[in-house]
């Protein structure tokens, strides 16, 4: 095929330019444009109404800004090869396609098998397909490529999967705390020791990275209200599992939904791969459409509740909650609902939010000075930076009808 060049605007960073056959061919795959139904934010649209982008525009921007690491990389003399510059960008473009219906809220509770995992069986899938033409592609997302820096790139503390999320995170959702300077950073990356670290003088970029990230998940991702309609998401979950259980036989769907709430047994093959990539977030929207009607009060009430947003009420609070509080709230739900013991758990529930930023088990932002020496970014010298990557903040919630 002669090679191709596509021009795709995106909202974010204007003109995204495809100019290789094989990434326009990942990108025309089944498996890629599925991410054009799974919601990037899941549910926050719920509390932000513009956060309705998807996953396919997630990965669609990550590659343009791996596209400018590796031209900034190349410029101050880092040897990447073509082959090279293409494996690494077609890996930052499959890296989501593990997301399942609503991503994270889901992850755990319909799926329950890591989405990375699934993304590198998908990668694998596909690369049969194209007579092994992703090999470097999964070397470098598995960590197994020489050049480590490469998959650094993808998958680190200072990724372009980061860097891209809180950017168009930011600008979908209109929470301009979460605005980070990715050029300036692009512009201060370097390769040491085959290691990927920043510049001394980008230590600034860094901080406001840092404290962005921090502020996107209190604001954003762990709001209350988000938080509240995905807790909702995965007691209705429960309740269909609980249903189906006690020979409950009107719950089946019809889409392929069904295969995974009553016949997945967390076994991931090639059949029940092609499965997944099958599963969107309209499929799961629809059955809630659907169980809106079942004749079970807790079934319907949840599905009701999230589909007009009459969301629990929820509070956080940096101690757990008084046992008499949660109390009084089971005996208001139950009263208020008509409902006995056995139900109202699913009216009224604690839990914790945990917002954990940067583990120095992990892998480390790493900055190298002009004298050589290198420096993991939680050792620098700076009481903001102290701040925001400091042991993880914990937040006690506790979900109820009033």
């Amino acid at each position: 095929m002669p090679n191709k060049r596509k021009i795709i605007n995106d909202p974010v960073y204007g003109f995204i330019t495809i100019n290789n056959d094989l990434i326009f061919t990942i990108l025309s795959h089944p498996f890629f444009q599925r991410l054009r139904r799974v919601h990037q934010m899941a549910l926050a649209y719920l509390v932000y109404p513009g956060a309705v982008h998807t996953r396919l525009h997630h990965s669609l921007g990550a590659y343009h800004l791996m596209c400018n690491a590796v031209n900034e990389l190349r410029a101050k003399g880092t040897q990447i090869t073509e082959e090279e510059e293409i494996a690494v960008k077609a890996a930052i473009l499959l890296h989501d396609t593990g997301h399942g219906p609503f991503s994270h809220a889901l992850e755990n509770q319909l799926i329950n098998v890591p989405h990375e995992n699934i993304s590198l069986q998908i990668m694998q899938s596909m690369n049969k397909e194209l007579n092994g033409q992703l090999n470097m592609a999964i070397d470098i997302f598995t960590n197994q490529y020489h050049k480590k820096f490469l998959h650094q790139l993808v998958s680190g503390q200072l990724d372009v999967d980061r860097m891209d999320y809180l950017t168009r995170d930011s600008f979908f959702s209109g929470v301009s705390e979460g605005v980070i300077g990715y050029d300036r950073i692009l512009k201060m990356l370097t390769v040491h020791n085959g290691e990927l670290m920043v510049e001394e003088k980008g230590i600034y970029s860094i901080e406001k990275f840092l404290v962005a990230r921090r502020q996107m998940y209190w604001q954003v991702y762990l709001h209350k209200t988000v938080l509240a309609a995905e807790k909702i998401l995965i007691n209705i979950l429960k309740r269909v599992r609980e249903l189906h259980n006690n020979g409950d036989k009107n719950l089946i769907t019809g889409t392929v939904t069904d295969y995974f709430l009553f016949e997945f047994n967390g076994k991931m093959n090639e059949a029940v791969l092609k499965k997944f990539c099958e599963l969107d977030d309209i499929d799961f929207s629809f059955a809630v459409k659907k169980w809106c009607h079942h004749s079970d009060f807790v079934l319907s009430e949840l599905c009701t509740r999230i589909l007009n947003r009459e969301l629990l009420k929820i509070k956080l609070q940096s101690e757990p909650f008084d046992e008499k509080i949660i109390h009084q709230k089971l005996i208001d739900a139950k009263v208020q609902l008509n409902i006995d013991d056995s139900l109202v758990s699913y009216f009224v529930f604690t839990g914790e939010a945990v917002n954990t930023l940067y583990r120095t088990e992990d892998e480390r932002i790493n900055i190298l000075f002009k004298d050589n020496t290198v420096k993991d970014i939680s050792t620098i010298d700076d009481p903001l930076i102290h701040q925001t990557i400091s042991s993880p903040v914990k937040k006690f919630y506790i979900c109820s009808i009033s």
